[in-house]
C-alpha cells in the first residue's frame, strides 16, 4: 500500500463520518437554538431543559435516516474489505 491508497481510505472514512454525523448534529443544534430562544423569551433558565428535546430529536433523526446511514457505512466497509481482499 502506498501513501495515495492510504489517503484515499482515510478520506473516504472522514467523508462517511461527516455524512453520517451531520444530520444528527444539525438536529441537535437546531433544537438547542430553539430551546435557547424559548428560554430567553420566557426567562426560564433551567439547564436540564435542553437535554430531553435534543435527545428526542436525535433519536427521531436516527430512526428516520438509519437506512441511509447503514448504506453509507456499509459502502465504506465494502470498499475497505475489497481493498484488503485484493491485497491493496
Amino acid at each position: 500500500m502506498n501513501e495515495a491508497e492510504a489517503l484515499e481510505i482515510v478520506q473516504r472514512a472522514i467523508v462517511t463520518i461527516l455524512v453520517v454525523s451531520g444530520p444528527l448534529v444539525a438536529a441537535a443544534m437546531t433544537v438547542g437554538v430553539l430551546i435557547a430562544l424559548l428560554q430567553a423569551l420566557t426567562q426560564v433558565q433551567e439547564m436540564t431543559l435542553t437535554f430531553v428535546p435534543k435527545i428526542v430529536a436525535m433519536i427521531a433523526v436516527l430512526g428516520l435516516a438509519a437506512p441511509f446511514f447503514g448504506s453509507k457505512i456499509g459502502a465504506l466497509a465494502q470498499f475497505v474489505y475489497s481493498r484488503i481482499e485484493t491485497g491493496f
